[in-house]
């Protein structure tokens, strides 16, 4: 029997968070499954550089597409798509599944099991999802730090699964420091920063980033700052502070002395993983709570939790994170966190595929 498929769709948030998390699935599954992307970022060469292949679709958030007119035409896509591949299981990672998405999946006439990857840290206010839950056969929540695997039915019987956080790569998978800074052409004796405030397609980082970046200089700190694969525009950069266009990041976060970043989902277990000391800045333009998820994050790590939105919220951030980082020189932080919240969600997926091709 053939390997079954497993078609990923991801949508396009304010980072790349959705798309590598459906990549940690993927690369999990591929030695029984056929992964395939449906993919709302336009990093379509990320997805290429794992050994994977996808189509992409443009996002309602730079369409000039009615709503009506955009899900009309994403339910057309997707249903081609799903006409083409003929999956067995279907992800959707989002906060919140498209009318799209749901009537291209109830006019495919094939077994199809359908996965809602829904992590859904959101702040109080924050509007929840209505769309029915048991339209799905199971809903997979990517847990945040300190999760442990709880399994649940919910009130429709539809399944969910609860997995610890959700990385893209294995320990073993990244570089020692001195094996990262070869790589990356960096000294070994300087004292290095990585910047990663996000793509700024929906939150200007300029100002906060240049006022950062003039208080690190001035602690004598060389700093790199990272070019997302979606960004559609560059903040412009001091003269001596070098870009750096490099995925994924979490490979080579052990070569710097401290990183300075927004708090996503994905760059708080990288950071926790790699063991890094953080300014953690939450972006309070969304509605997932980052500010809480930063603190969760300083319960394990060396970080510093600031919006840094004045010049001395700056100044004090840098000089708590500073001295933290001097407290922990030459100490590899490794929390004993369970982070294989991938693989348990692996597992899943792969007895839903084997499920439905069998059945």
């Amino acid at each position: 029997m053939l390997n079954p498929s497993i078609l990923f769709f991801n949508i396009n948030g304010s980072g790349l968070g959705h798309l590598n998390r459906c990549l940690a699935y993927a690369r999990q599954v591929q030695t029984q499954a056929q992964p395939y992307f449906f993919s709302l970022a336009s990093a379509m060469e990320v997805i290429h550089s794992f050994g994977f292949e996808g189509d992409y679709f443009v996002s309602h958030f730079w369409s000039d597409n009615s709503t009506f007119a955009w899900n009309s035409e994403l339910a057309l896509r997707l249903g081609l798509v799903l006409e083409h591949i003929r999956p067995q299981v279907l992800v959707f990672d989002g906060p919140w599944p498209y009318q799209g998405f749901i009537k291209a999946c109830r006019a495919y006439k094939d077994d199809l099991a359908l996965v809602w990857s829904y992590r859904g840290l959101l702040k109080a206010e924050a509007q929840k999802p209505t769309v029915d839950p048991d339209f799905f056969d199971l809903v997979l929540r990517p847990g945040e730090l300190g999760a442990v695997p709880k399994e649940s039915i919910l009130p429709g019987g539809t399944r969910e699964l609860l997995v610890p956080p959700v990385c893209l790569l294995a320990d073993h998978e990244l570089y020692t420091r001195d094996q990262a800074r070869q790589k990356l052409g960096l000294e070994l004796d300087k004292k290095y920063a990585l910047f990663s405030l996000g793509p700024g397609n929906i939150k200007d980082v300029t100002s906060i980033g240049h006022g950062l970046l003039h208080e690190f200089t001035q602690s004598g700190l060389t700093i790199l700052w990272a070019r997302p694969p979606i960004a559609v525009r560059d903040v412009e950069l001091p003269a001596g502070v070098q870009p750096l266009s490099m995925y994924p990041l979490v490979r080579y976060l052990r070569a710097f002395d401290v990183f300075v970043g927004a708090a996503g989902y994905n760059t708080c277990c990288e950071v926790v993983q790699a063991g890094i000391p953080s300014l953690l800045v939450p972006n309070e333009h969304l509605a997932d709570d980052q500010t809480k998820r930063a603190q969760m994050v300083a319960q394990h790590i060396p970080a510093i939790v600031s919006g840094c939105d004045t010049k001395s919220k700056q100044h004090l951030a840098v000089k708590e994170i500073l001295a933290l980082v001097e407290q922990n020189t030459d100490t590899l932080i490794k929390p004993s966190l369970p982070m294989h919240g991938a693989q348990l969600a692996a597992k899943a997926l792969l007895t839903l595929a084997f499920g439905v091709a069998t059945g």
